[in-house]
């Protein structure tokens, strides 16, 4: 009975309709399926099949490829499955065909079709993809259901809030963008944490276009591109002969005065630079640099760093107490590569109007990792559309491509599982279920004990899925 229990749990209360105008062989899916919990619909024509499906809830289809005894051509079988297709594009559709009509049923694999089953079928094969097909699409469907919970999360934000164009689809983000327009109103320090190119000053943005003073002065500074005798006068101004050549100048602080003031890479500025900086984070106050003359400013600091200002603490770089006083909210920008539901959407919003990304290039995006972020994702895109001449960015470059691993290791490639399942999207589904049953097999797809076999499908059609969602074939993969 513990064998029979998945079956039982895939297809108890799930439709399957099957097409064909040969009784025994409705009778016969009858039986097998509906002693596992399925309930099937029967249609002996494409006319009946058509009507079954307006009552909708159909899970599956198992369809013939011709409903006449005279009929050899699958002509009819074609068209019923092109039209069910146009339907209905993400119903799974699994072809039943004789040995002649081969040829045909693999094109329509490629065309769509979940697979082919020849006549007559093996029993146990049939119900083990009939299973996989529909905990795939239960899992499509879930996946679905919280790509559309979170994009209406991201409208109903957007319409309370000014979000910058920020562009972003996974639940980390989400969270953080949330919570940077409920820290914008509050008159407080923010600083933002996360790797360079992340999208870190996309954040300040936000927490300035939703603050109190947003139609005050708004300035950033660089620190990081400062040298450090120079960051001082930038931020404080300077007085005319403070130091040889130096003119009379307003500083940053001075500039922002009733507005807003972005820091970034906060971790360079000097012990000086610090003191000072906490100074006028506590006080307002501040003197030119050469000038014993107080002067007075309000101005909302965000700051922004790569750094690990807790480790700085702890080497005696970084001050403890301006931490605390900065740190009064942090925002944690996660690595693109741990937020792999963004990538595509960012791809998206970078390419330039006329072109597309297809569906191979689509999987070398989500499986590479990005150690440059959001920043090496957008020039990947603009050198991809530079060098692209059609139109279609169809093959990435070879810097995406999968990286090599050591030589005991059964498969030539290394793949990235996707991070987290509140990042899953509708292609990682199937994606990794393929990867996985791969790697039970040893990367083997054919034979008895093959990927294939467990998969339920046949070696042709689940090559051709990994082609499809960008499975690398190493030289060990057909058995």
């Amino acid at each position: 009975m513990s064998g029979r229990d998945p079956l039982q749990k895939s297809l108890t209360r799930r439709i399957v309709l099957v097409v064909d105008d040969n009784e025994a062989v409705r009778i016969a899916f009858d039986v097998l399926l509906s002693l596992h919990g399925a309930r099937v619909v029967s249609a002996a024509s494409p006319a009946q099949a058509l009507a079954a499906l307006e009552q909708g809830n159909v899970d599956l289809v198992i369809q013939d490829m011709n409903f006449r005894r005279e009929a050899t051509s699958g002509e009819e079988g074609i068209a019923l499955f092109r039209e069910i297709r146009a339907r209905l594009p993400d119903l799974p559709i699994i072809l039943l065909t004789a040995w002649t009509h081969l040829e045909t049923a693999v094109e329509l694999v490629k065309a769509g079709a979940a697979d082919y089953v020849a006549k007559p079928w093996d029993d146990a094969r049939l119900l083990t993809t009939v299973r996989n097909l529909l905990d795939l699409t239960s899992a499509r469907a879930e996946a679905q259901a919280l790509r559309d919970q979170r994009q209406d999360a991201h409208e109903a934000l957007a319409e309370r809030f000014d979000l910058r164009g920020i562009v972003y689809e996974s639940d980390a983000m989400h969270t953080l963008v949330a919570m940077a327009t409920q820290v914008a109103h509050a008159n407080v320090p923010v600083l933002i944490t996360g790797p360079n190119g992340a999208g870190k000053e996309v954040l300040a943005d936000i927490v300035q276009a939703n603050s109190g003073v947003r139609t005050g002065p708004y300035l950033k500074v660089n620190l990081g591109a400062l040298p450090n005798e120079l960051i001082e006068a930038e931020l404080f101004g300077t007085e005319a002969g403070a130091f040889t050549g130096a003119r009379a100048r307003t500083g940053r602080f001075e500039a922002a005065n009733g507005g807003t003031l972005f820091l970034d890479e906060l971790g360079n500025l000097s012990g000086s630079g610090q003191s000072k900086l906490l100074r006028v984070l506590q006080t307002g106050e501040f003197e030119r640099l050469g000038s014993n003359t107080t002067r007075h400013t309000q101005v909302r600091v965000i700051a922004a760093t790569n750094a690990n200002l807790r480790q700085a603490i702890l080497d005696g770089n970084f001050r403890e107490d301006l931490f605390y006083r900065l740190n009064v909210i942090e925002l944690a920008v996660p690595p693109l590569g741990e937020r792999r539901s963004d990538v595509l959407p960012l791809a998206r919003f970078f390419l330039e109007p006329g072109y597309e990304l297809t569906p191979e290039a689509e999987g070398a995006l989500t499986r590479y990792p990005w150690p440059g972020n959001v920043r090496e994702l957008q020039n990947f895109i603009e050198r991809s559309v530079i060098l692209s001449s059609d139109g279609v960015l169809s093959s990435p470059l070879k810097e995406l491509d999968p990286q090599p691993v050591a030589a005991s290791a059964p498969t030539a490639y290394r793949i990235e599982r996707p991070v987290a399942a509140s990042s899953t999207t509708l292609r990682d589904v199937e994606r990794e279920h393929i990867l996985q049953t791969l790697r039970e097999t040893q990367w083997v797809v054919g034979g008895p004990k093959g990927a294939a076999v467990r998969l339920g499908l046949n070696r042709t059609t689940l090559i051709f899925r990994m082609r499809k969602l960008g499975i690398p074939r190493p030289s060990l993969v057909v058995a």
